[in-house]
């Protein structure tokens, strides 16, 4: 059988999930392979005309909520290659049941459950009969559901078949954990401890990798460069320790003003880096516009926590914000490693023109840089 399994992109985010309270994103790796073999197995114990595993988004909102939603992660059968990677509500279906009240389904004829979502079937052009599903759980808290659609040979699935799935959802839980304990343990070296972004080190890079990707495929490549203005006024006013719970909701809001595809940093202190691969510059002057108002309009600490009390600091941290690009900034010819220096460079130089020009301001590098010194004749 012909298992689909969703990008990569996809995969990476929904496994962006906390673990030993510690919110730690995977690197690229291929676990694509691992879900096949779920799915190959689960079948080949309780033989279905369809099945799939979905996993809930792991990412909070600032109300601290999950978006509420299910990532089809690996599917087969009919019309599952349209289904791989696409979102489900966790309000809506069967599956959603199952992970919302945390307890197995079995639904012999879904034309009679109301729970039964029949919008699936539009858009694969399968006929749903039965449903069995199993939550897929993580230290009794669930992440996701396995489910498997029509039994074969005309029979209707039972309390053993049930019985099978759960084993199956404990393994997919089991190779989840591991993976993350293996992948907490490598991205530690490449994570900033305070802000769960990555680090400069992380940074360097993974911006060789995307230049030498861009120069490959003949695209552009963005880089912004951010300054806090007045941190400083938080850290003397406040205390360090507010300061600290800034930089972290400030990263937070680093990961979820842009899509999956952008990589951001800190790359020191107050200052952060973000990487926007195959964009050009107009394109990253206008993420960056959206990012400074952004944090310009952020009520900052406004939740007591326990440790400090509730600031609400709004109206005085705002951002000075210098973007560059591969193709505005960087000339033909160069090594990968000058071509990376040189990015970097046009980028915080136009970062320090932005907070030399008045602060909380975006400013774009112009011209060709030297990967030696400043701009070249």
């Amino acid at each position: 059988m012909r298992i689909y399994v969703a990008r990569s992109s996809v995969l990476e985010h929904v496994l962006r999930r906390k673990k030993l309270e510690q919110d730690r994103s995977p690197s690229e790796v291929d676990i694509k392979g691992t879900l096949k073999s779920i799915l190959m197995w689960a079948n080949r114990f309780v033989p279905s005309e369809s099945g799939s595993i979905l996993l809930d988004d792991p990412v909070l909102t600032e109300e601290k909520k999950k978006p509420g939603r299910l990532f089809f992660v690996a599917c087969y059968g009919k019309g599952s290659r349209r289904l791989a990677g696409s979102v489900l509500s966790i309000s809506t279906g069967i599956a959603g049941k199952s992970y919302r009240t945390g307890r197995p389904c079995i639904s012999r004829h879904v034309e009679k459950d109301r729970d039964f979502y029949r919008e699936i079937d539009r858009i694969t052009g399968f006929r749903t009969r039965s449903i069995i599903c199993v939550p897929i759980q993580i230290k009794n808290a669930t992440i996701g559901v396995l489910e498997l659609i029509n039994k074969l040979d005309g029979i209707n699935y039972d309390r053993t078949d049930l019985e099978l799935l759960k084993i199956f959802a404990g393994y997919t839980s089991t190779l989840i954990q591991n993976f993350l304990d293996a992948k907490r343990f490598g991205e530690l070296s490449i994570r900033d401890n305070l802000t769960g972004l990555y680090n400069d080190r992380f940074l360097f890079d993974r911006l060789l990798k995307e230049l030498r990707k861009a120069t490959h495929d003949g695209k552009d490549l963005g880089l912004i460069f951010l300054d806090l203005d007045h941190f400083k006024e938080v850290n003397d006013t406040y205390g360090h320790l507010a300061g600290s719970e800034l930089l972290k909701e400030l990263g937070f809001l680093l990961l979820n003003t842009g899509d999956d595809s952008i990589i951001p940093s800190r790359y020191g202190g107050d200052e952060f880096a973000i990487i926007i691969p195959g964009r050009g510059i107009e394109y990253t002057r206008r993420y960056a516009e959206r990012l400074r108002k952004s944090i310009e309009n952020h009520t900052f600490l406004s939740k007591e926590d326990g440790s400090i009390p509730s600031l609400k600091i709004k109206r005085l941290i705002t951002a000075s914000i210098g973007v560059a690009s591969l193709r505005r900034n960087v000339r033909p010819g160069l090594r990968l490693q000058e071509m990376r220096d040189v990015l970097i460079r046009a980028a915080d130089r136009a970062m320090y023109m932005a907070k030399d020009s008045g602060k909380n301001m975006v400013s774009v590098a112009k011209g060709f840089f030297s990967p030696y010194s400043g701009h070249t004749p």
